[in-house]
């Protein structure tokens, strides 16, 4: 059972009408209801060029899905529908009886006080809004179309880009410096005999033999190292501004004159925009 909500939502949004088999068979145009329980009852799809063509098909069996309604029919018996005027906004009694015929429907039994109040369909209370004159080419609208068209909204998003890591390692180079040393060398000094130093002299024998031995010393290198804290280094970010491009297909409604009909000097265009 299709509820007035989801004819609201069929009304809201490009309504389509599919048959068996996932066939699709037009669009939405009006939704009748029984003013008697305020229900969904007929459906009008809207088929042919440029929406010249209703067809009524009963809601009786028919499911909702947002803006898609599905039925059980065949597109050639929705097709076949008889031709009603629905430009009063109601159907007579005999009007339905003809429709439910038509799609092998028992016509739901009232008493007499119901078929009078029954022929009104979406025009009495409970009607969901916008149920009569949903299509723009229909008999219930004015002599003027409505052009829509799509506009681009481009906006930003934060997303991550990438991943930014520290990673310490230990490389080996070779440092040259150059370190003064010093060592001891030998040096003869003469001293010539005085008589200040005479007795040191001469205080031993008149001629011997004998050595002197001088240590010698000498400076060298040594190496020591330390580990200590040169610097710090940690990871930053700034943010840099770019003008990028965005090229995007939008659509939009072109109205033109298709036929200025039979005696009208309205000329007719020679090239479509």
């Amino acid at each position: 059972m299709i509820t007035t909500d989801q004819v609201q939502a069929l009304l809201d949004g490009d309504g389509t009408v599919v048959g068996r088999d996932g066939e699709k068979l037009g669009s939405v145009g009006q939704v009748f209801l029984d003013d008697r329980t305020g229900t969904p009852e007929w459906v009008t799809v809207t088929t042919g060029l440029f929406g010249t063509s209703q067809s009524f098909v009963p809601l009786a069996e028919g499911t909702a899905d947002g803006s898609r309604v599905t039925v059980p029919y065949a597109k050639d018996t929705v097709k076949g529908a008889p031709r009603v005027d629905d430009s009063a906004g109601h159907l007579s009694q005999e009007q339905e009886g003809e429709l439910y015929r038509h799609y092998g429907l028992a016509d739901p039994s009232h008493d007499e006080a119901d078929r009078t109040d029954r022929t009104d369909r979406a025009q009495t209370g409970g009607a969901p809004a916008g149920a009569q004159g949903r299509d723009t080419s229909g008999p219930t609208t004015d002599e003027a179309m409505t052009r829509s068209e799509e506009q681009l909204h481009v906006g930003t998003e934060r997303v991550e880009r990438g991943r930014a890591r520290l990673r310490k390692y230990v490389v080996t180079e070779d440092v040259t410096t150059t370190v003064p040393v010093s060592h001891e060398e030998v040096r003869l000094e003469r001293e010539p005999v005085t008589d200040a130093n005479r007795d040191e002299a001469m205080s031993g024998g008149d001629l011997t033999s004998e050595e002197h031995e001088v240590v010698l010393t000498e400076e060298r290198v040594t190496v020591d190292k330390e580990t200590v804290p040169v610097e710090r280094v940690r990871v930053g970010t700034e943010t840099v501004t770019e003008d990028r491009e965005v090229t995007e297909q939008v659509r939009k409604e072109q109205i033109e004159q298709v036929d200025g009909g039979e005696g009208s000097d309205a000329p007719r265009p020679d090239a479509r925009r």
